[in-house]
């Protein structure tokens, strides 16, 4: 009989697991694990904590899951060659440099043994920007966000690794950081649906996860990941995305209560898994003793994620691509970025802060 699936993507503190980490693994089989800068030394010991993880949950279709946009979001800076622009970056040249920005990046995931990137990043670019945002966006254009997204997200899928569309129904104009608050709009059902009717060309792609954003024209108690209306009315019917639903991280501080309430809220609001990212073991702990594993209609759709797996198209003229794009890129990939607010928060969870 087929264990049931945890519907979880969990973490893990270090750069390999402990003890209580494979029990805690083993016994309730999450559906996959997010890596971060913390967990990444080398590409040797990164190759090994990955394979620590599959043999541990000894399960073919395990997710192992990364944040790698590029820029300033780049969990494999400290072990790979490879300096990669932002979206903010790639919308100013020829679209080209977005296929050959996934071949760098898928290049490295496959390396190491990781299948689900993160990425591209959808949200509308906005004026003021929103400081989490910042150069995380292509553009203000829908167009050049079709465009250019999609390709990076179909580069991914040739190459047998999932894309994470995110962040749908995006952030808006909030400047509230959801790591630290809670980001509001006040903006109507109907410019809502204006604003984000570009998602529409996104919802057939076969995973996306959701922003903390509360809608109070929509749902003025809850935000969009722990929202049944917001996932129900405008994600899954509106938008049309009928591919799998992840969570943003639910030990942000924009989503509030304990960490089995958020699991349990977020889950019966209408989404697929949750993703908890602090790596601190009481806060994995408390998301498997929730006990919530994949529905049927959870698994229907994990399965387009796993249909990704099948493609192995293979990238031989790596270093002619890299080196393309390092000519166009050159001033950008000697930029320094000091704010991972994901890291960030793992370290004040670790201090004990609030």
């Amino acid at each position: 009989m087929e264990r049931p699936i945890l519907s979880a993507i969990l973490s893990c503190e270090g750069t390999k697991l402990t003890d209580n980490e494979k029990r805690l693994f083993s016994e309730y089989n999450p559906l996959g694990i997010s890596l971060f800068g913390r967990n990444l030394e080398t590409q040797e010991q990164a190759q090994k904590l990955v394979e620590e993880i599959k043999n541990v949950i000894n399960r073919e279709n395990i997710l192992i899951c990364v944040d790698e946009e590029g820029g300033r979001v780049s969990r494999l800076d400290s072990i790979s060659n490879e300096r990669l622009a932002s979206q903010a970056s790639l919308a100013k040249v020829d679209k080209k440099y977005c296929i050959y920005h996934a071949n760098l990046i898928g290049n490295e995931l496959k390396k190491i043994g990781i299948n689900v990137n993160y990425a591209p990043v959808i949200d509308r670019k906005t004026r003021p920007q929103n400081k989490v945002l910042k150069s995380r966006c292509f553009s203000g254009d829908v167009k050049i966000i079709e465009e250019y997204g999609k390709l990076i997200a179909e580069t991914y899928i040739k190459m047998g690794i999932c894309p994470c569309i995110k962040h749908i129904p995006s952030h808006f104009s909030s400047l509230e950081d959801p790591h630290l608050s809670i980001p509001v709009s006040d903006l109507s059902l109907k410019e809502i649906e204006k604003k984000i009717s570009y998602m529409k060309n996104f919802s057939k792609y076969p995973l996306a996860m959701t922003s903390h954003i509360l809608l109070r024209s929509i749902d003025s108690n809850n935000v969009a990941t722990q929202s049944k209306e917001i996932i129900t009315n405008i994600i899954r019917n509106y938008i049309g995305f009928d591919g799998f639903l992840l969570s943003d991280a639910i030990d942000m501080h924009a989503i509030q209560g304990s960490i089995s309430e958020k699991v349990e809220r977020s889950l019966d609001a209408g989404i697929d898994a949750v993703c908890c990212c602090s790596g601190r073991y009481e806060d994995i702990w408390n998301v498997c003793q929730s006990k919530r594993f994949l529905t049927e209609k959870s698994r229907i759709r994990f399965a387009k994620i796993e249909k990704v797996f099948n493609n192995k198209q293979q990238i031989n003229n790596i270093k002619l691509i890299r080196k393309k794009y390092e000519e166009v890129f050159k001033k950008q990939l000697n930029q320094h970025y000091i704010y991972d607010a994901t890291e960030v928060l793992h370290r004040m969870l670790k201090k004990g802060e609030n």
